[in-house]
């Protein structure tokens, strides 16, 4: 009763205080002097005015000065997060402007400072002098921070969110360890601000001992610079990014150029751009450019690991029963096998693509319409002895310069017809013209078409139950009767040869992935698929299916698994269990002769996390295997304590029996600092680039700047 009285008092004499805004004043006690000059406040004082709230035992506020004065221990909170504490305090009415005595500043949680004195100025800075900055808990059993930084004075720019420190000691366990003159950094509630980020030290075996200094520009709220010089005794290099955020779109260039010890005749350079913008009725454009100054640059830097470049300008439009697009690439290959014959391969390439659906009322179903133009040219006028040779040694099936364009339209119909007893059945039918546009390849006619036409049948019986522990499930055979036939000339196979059999396109009228070649001749399609969703919310599903043919008419390679009078068994699993799944994809013959085999695996722990994939493929000369292919890659991590993490990752061949690359990360991580060590291993060399070891050390300190980490703070024995 005696606190309400105490509030109804002073929320009446309060705007004697505050006559610009409204405060609220809550006291055990309140009391006015004789001559009502002063107003005393007396214990649980809390003060809300502005957005800031401010607790202390004691408030005197004289009118005649317009000053409070405040014992403590005493408390503000601010709007923006930040919290002052302080024996006591002078401040003005408006707690703007003042002087807090014994007062600590802590900013988001994470950054606290402790000063002698602290001026608040205009509501804006916080002057601290004698201060020690932290962001790392001091605890009983750990009275020194694991690093902290001592100055004569922090200022403190709460509009700016920066900090400026005067004459500051950087001390790690309470050993001085850098002293700077001047120094600014970020405040935790500053996202982005110009200024040097964390540095890096990088060892490369290729390029020795090197140190990174990123430094960032804001270029406004929606763009943004980073030039980040990189310096080593094997090298001088600068490397640079600049993103724009723009109303309809997103901007990104990356690039670098570098002086080194391994070209010392040339300047090395590359540049990477990735657009993606909305255009007006609802179309997109896409934008990839990629261009490098010789074909080893990337992965010595450790830039990119990709082995093609690709330059690709592409505009799209996809809506319900629509899509639109037409794209043009020009590639250009990083591989050692491949740059002696790159005139031999189809470096220009372009193609423009329409689709339509609809749905005719009188016959049902759905009808689809596809026209498509596309065209590809090699730079190669005619293939020498030379290339023919380097042809060779790439193992490369076909070596041309042919050029090729293609115009094909293709009309398609499906409808679908549940039975009463829930069978769907479904007839499919599909014409496919083609012509062609041939240049520099005597083997072939300058003109050229053919006419595909399709039909199909489709039977499905989908069944399902509920088991008596609420598990579903699913359970559907399905046959399909197909046949197709190419009427016209036989043309050059250009995007139809790498072949893949899967329970994708297990039903599909042709598994070839381009135009070039359609799957022909008389078949039978057979498939099973099973789903279990149980209860606690684990799944299991699994797929098998075969095609059988009539004739054998010669048209796919042994690795795609379709080869011969019959196809390979396709088996595909997938168990999703609450922390692991497991999924495999399995051709092989009735002999249990495997053409291709991929297994992947991942466990996802409180603690442990680790991912794994095999592969393995038969050799097939004519996607450019002479051997058969295995390889394993392995990723994992560990976090065994705390603040500790271990990750380890790596590639196998199995072919050669040996590693092919081979990784390892240590991470420490606690409330106020992170260290970040990797090394890596590329055992196997590549675009003229050595087997090498790289090794990579981070540190950075939290608190200065918001990086989107969050780490509890504790003061426990193991904290």
């Amino acid at each position: 009763m005696q606190r309400i009285l105490a509030l109804a008092l002073v929320m009446t004499l309060w705007p004697l205080m505050a006559l610009a805004q409204y405060a609220t004043l809550v006291a055990d006690t309140v009391s006015v002097s004789d001559n009502g000059d002063t107003v005393t406040a007396t214990g649980n004082v809390e003060v809300l005015y502005a957005g800031q709230r401010l607790l202390a035992q004691r408030i005197v506020y004289t009118r005649s000065t317009d000053q409070l004065d405040i014992t403590g221990p005493l408390t503000i909170l601010e709007q923006g997060g930040g919290v002052m504490t302080g024996q006591s305090a002078r401040l003005d009415r408006n707690l703007r402007d003042g002087i807090i005595r014994g007062a600590r500043f802590v900013l988001e949680g994470q950054l606290q400072v402790a000063a002698v004195e602290l001026n608040r100025v205009d509501g804006r800075y916080n002057q601290l002098y004698k201060t020690v900055a932290s962001s790392c808990n001091v605890c009983v059993h750990r009275p020194v921070p694991l690093w902290q930084i001592r100055a004569r004075r922090i200022v403190h720019d709460q509009q700016e969110r920066q900090m400026y420190f005067d004459d500051a000691v950087f001390e790690v366990v309470g050993v001085p360890v850098a002293y700077f003159p001047r120094l600014r950094l970020p405040d935790p509630t500053l996202r982005r601000a110009t200024g040097f980020l964390i540095p890096e030290i990088k060892t490369s075996s290729n390029l020795g001992i090197g140190f990174k200094f990123p430094y960032f520009i804001t270029l406004g709220d929606h763009a943004d610079l980073t030039i980040t010089p990189y310096i080593s005794g094997k090298t001088r290099t600068l490397q640079g990014r600049f993103r724009r955020e723009f109303s309809f779109g997103s901007l990104e260039v990356n690039g670098a150029v570098s002086r080194d010890n391994l070209t010392p005749d040339a300047l090395r350079t590359y540049l990477f751009a990735t657009g993606r913008f909305r255009l007006p009725r609802d179309f997109r454009l896409n934008v990839d450019l990629g261009v490098v100054s010789d074909t080893s640059y990337l992965l010595t830097y450790g830039y990119s690991d990709t082995d093609r470049l690709g330059n690709r300008v592409e505009i799209t439009r996809t809506r319900r029963d629509e899509h639109i697009s037409a794209s043009f690439q020009k590639l250009r290959s990083l591989r050692d096998a491949e740059v002696p014959i790159e005139d031999t391969l189809a470096t220009l390439l372009g193609r423009a693509t329409y689709e339509r659906r609809v749905f005719p009322a009188g016959l049902g179903g759905e009808a689809r319409f596809v026209f498509d133009l596309e065209g590809h040219e090699r730079i190669a006028e005619s293939i020498d002895a030379t290339l023919a040779a380097a042809c060779v040694t790439a193992s490369v099936a076909e070596c041309t310069a042919r050029d090729v364009v293609r115009a094909g339209a293709v009309a398609g119909w499906r409808r679908d017809h549940v039975f009463s007893n829930g069978m769907i059945g479904a007839f499919e039918a599909q014409l496919a013209a083609d012509f062609y546009w041939i240049n520099q390849d005597a083997g072939f006619a300058s003109s050229l078409s053919h006419v595909t036409p399709t039909t199909a049948l489709e039977l499905r019986w989908p069944m399902s139950r509920v088991t008596g522990n609420g598990a579903t499930d699913i359970l559907e055979p399905v046959i399909q009767l197909a046949w197709t036939d190419t009427i016209g000339a036989n043309v050059p196979n250009e995007d139809s040869k790498l072949v893949d059999f899967d329970e994708g396109n297990l039903l599909s009228l042709s598994r070839f992935p381009g135009s070039d070649r359609y799957e022909r001749g008389l078949r039978t399609t057979v498939g099973l698929s099973w789903t279990r969703m149980a209860a606690n919310g684990f799944e299991y599903s699994g797929t098998v299916g075969k095609v059988f043919r009539l004739e054998d008419l010669g048209q796919f390679t042994k690795a795609s698994g379709l080869d011969g009078g019959s196809s390979d068994w396709l088996v595909a699993t997938r168990i999703k269990l609450k922390r692991l799944s497991l999924t495999n994809r399995s051709l092989f013959d009735d002999s249990f002769g495997f053409s291709k085999s991929e297994t992947q695996l991942a466990w996802q722990g409180e603690n442990f996390s680790a991912g794994g994939r095999y592969i393995w493929v038969v050799a097939d000369a004519a996607e450019g295997r002479s051997g058969d292919t295995s390889e394993l890659n392995l990723d994992a991590a560990y976090t065994f304590d705390r603040h500790w993490t271990v990750s380890v990752n790596g590639r196998y061949d199995g072919n050669t029996n040996r590693a092919t690359k081979a990784g390892m990360g240590l991470i420490y991580q606690n409330e106020c600092l992170n260290v970040d060590f990797s090394v890596s291993r590329r055992f196997t060399s590549a675009n003229n680039v050595a087997a090498s070891t790289d090794y990579g050390f981070k540190v950075s300190l939290n608190g200065f700047g918001r990086d989107g980490r969050a780490y509890a703070r504790s003061c426990s024995h193991n904290g």
